[in-house]
């Protein structure tokens, strides 16, 4: 199935949860009415989000779901989506959360039209850019998911909202300026390659490059996967390996700040803690994966030159891959030393997604080097150290979605309640809110990477992967998961042990209902995935071989 009611599948998931967010702003100022609502849309988006990913399962392979109509033929641009297995778990992600951070914003009394809008319109870019297959209309979404994100963090968050939604909003979108210069660079481009090495690549491209004339532009991300690589030769009187290497630094840093990457990861502890509870759930679970998106879909297979090629850093010869390796590295360590060090429950959770994401990155590294191999040398030395990688770094993409989501919500339900974030001031809290002490445990265990819930499967992947290629940052790595179990076990006795503090003794901290709802399938699916992996694994995997195998070979 590609059409509902006449209209493509994909193009319906986007504007869709759009749409019911501009209805929302017209409804009457009725909390009730807006709540349900809310609720209704975003159960249906969520119902579509499961049929794309259905469909996929249903019929696997190279992308599904294709729309391709003409939109600006000028700068070689259309409106072009489709579905791989990679995209069909994010837009199933996107798709599972925005429903449980609606309903756990029934909390919200303050122009709560506004606030449940917002919510859905930040849902529909987050699937345009998961489904895009052409680069300005990536870029499009990319960049329209920070206004609604900057509004909800800016009216609705903590003391310091102001602050941390501008630090937000600079750090993303000043990202973003080079990768607007780089796509504009990549389009042109390929209208220069040569005919004959159009016609070459076509012959070993599949349907890639089906309908592509030699010489036009285009933005076409599987056009420029197929051809960018090609490139060679002088580009606007500059050398290609120079203009490739300031297209690939546009996309690095862009992607880099959203995963977010050591050091670019500073906005990301203030936007978390300040951000209302359903933002911090979409933001952990969802925003933070269209950065490690990005380097999968486009900076790995089109820049496989750039990866490997030798530099001199303080004259240490390395690559960019084992430089983005060892960010990714110190990601791992540094943010669980930071979690560690925090007394902010929001802040320790915001600051273990810096640590969860540094084992994507490191993941994405194993890919960049494989598929950099294959390009340029016909190697397939590390492909299969990369398949297992990247298959971890997808899984725990979504992993991370579902405990960083259920974290934040916990860590907000129990805020909402105290109206403190501060965790001195908590003690005890277990023989108060028992069930609130399990579920928190049950996520804390999660997090940290536990046999049998689904985090193990993913950490588990990407050590696996990486062992071979970066074998002593493998091993500097491991001092991160170390301090990963003390800064949840610190959050553990913080909360839930020790004296029970009497100021709370009048106080009903147990999770209300709506609370115990909305994380229950967040709960159902860490042990599922945990246990039987399969379900989105196999789903996962099918992509990334075809992605490593048929498109690096």
């Amino acid at each position: 199935m590609t059409e509902i009611f006449g209209f493509n599948i994909l193009t319906l998931l986007i504007f869709a949860p759009i749409v019911g967010g501009v209805i929302l702003l017209l409804l009457p100022k009725n909390k009730l009415i807006v709540r349900w609502s809310a609720l209704g849309i975003s159960i249906l988006t969520g119902v579509l989000a499961l049929t794309v990913f259905n469909n996929y399962v249903q019929q696997p392979g190279d992308f599904r779901m294709v729309v391709n109509t003409p939109w600006f033929p000028l700068l070689g641009s259309s409106w072009h989506l489709g579905v791989d297995g990679i995209s069909a778990a994010m837009v199933l992600l996107t798709g599972l959360l925005t429903p449980l951070a609606v309903l756990i914003s029934f909390e919200q009394e303050d122009r709560i039209n506004t606030h449940m809008a917002l919510l859905l319109i930040f849902e529909g870019p987050l699937f345009g850019v998961f489904v895009a297959q052409d680069l300005l209309i990536f870029f499009l979404f990319y960049e329209l998911s920070l206004v609604p994100m900057y509004f909800l963090i800016n009216q609705w968050g903590g003391p310091n909202r102001k602050y941390a939604s501008a630090k937000f909003f600079i750090y993303s979108l000043g990202g973003s300026l080079g990768m607007l210069l780089a796509i504009q660079i990549l389009g042109w481009s390929v209208s220069t390659i040569p005919a004959d090495i159009v016609e070459s690549v076509r012959l070993t491209s599949g349907a890639a490059l089906q309908g592509y004339t030699a010489g036009s532009p285009s933005l076409s991300i599987p056009v420029l996967t197929a051809l960018f690589p090609h490139l060679s030769g002088p580009f606007l009187g500059i050398d290609a390996s120079t203009v490739k290497s300031l297209a690939f630094l546009g996309f690095f840093i862009a992607f880099a700040i959203k995963v977010p990457v050591w050091p670019f990861h500073t906005w990301l502890p203030d936007a978390h803690s300040e951000a209302p509870t359903a933002g911090s759930m979409l933001l952990a679970g969802v925003m933070l994966k269209l950065g490690a998106y990005g380097f999968l879909r486009l900076v790995i297979p089109m820049f496989p030159d750039v990866w490997i090629a030798p530099q001199n850093i303080l004259g240490i010869q390395t690559n960019w891959a084992g430089i983005f390796a060892f960010l990714a590295m110190l990601s791992i360590i540094l943010g669980a030393f930071a979690a560690w060090g925090q007394n902010d429950i929001k802040r320790l959770v915001a600051y273990s997604s810096v640590n969860h994401m540094g084992f994507v990155s490191i993941g994405l590294a194993v890919t960049a080097v494989a598929y950099g191999e294959m390009f340029m040398n016909g190697t397939t030395e590390h492909v299969q150290d990369a398949i297992l990688a990247t298959n971890g770094a997808v899984l725990q993409m979504f992993n991370h979605g579902l405990t960083s989501a259920a974290m934040f919500l916990l860590a907000g339900a129990i805020y909402h309640k105290t109206h403190t974030r501060d965790m001195r001031q908590y003690g005890g809290l277990w023989v108060k809110a028992p069930i609130f002490g399990g579920i928190f445990i049950f996520t804390s265990m999660a997090s940290l990477g536990l046999p049998g819930l689904n985090g193990f499967v993913s950490e588990f992947l990407v050590v696996r992967g990486i062992w071979p290629v970066f074998t002593v940052l493998a091993l500097i790595s491991m001092l991160g998961l170390l301090i990963t179990g003390s800064y949840i076990l610190k959050g553990i006795r913080a909360t839930l042990h020790g004296p029970f503090n009497l100021h709370w003794r009048n106080y009903n901290l147990e999770l209300e209902a709506h609370e115990i709802v909305a994380i229950a399938p967040l709960l159902a699916l860490i042990l599922i995935t945990g246990l039987a992996p399969n379900w989105i694994l196999s789903v996962i995997n099918e992509s990334v071989t075809r992605l490593l195998v048929v498109l690096g070979g």
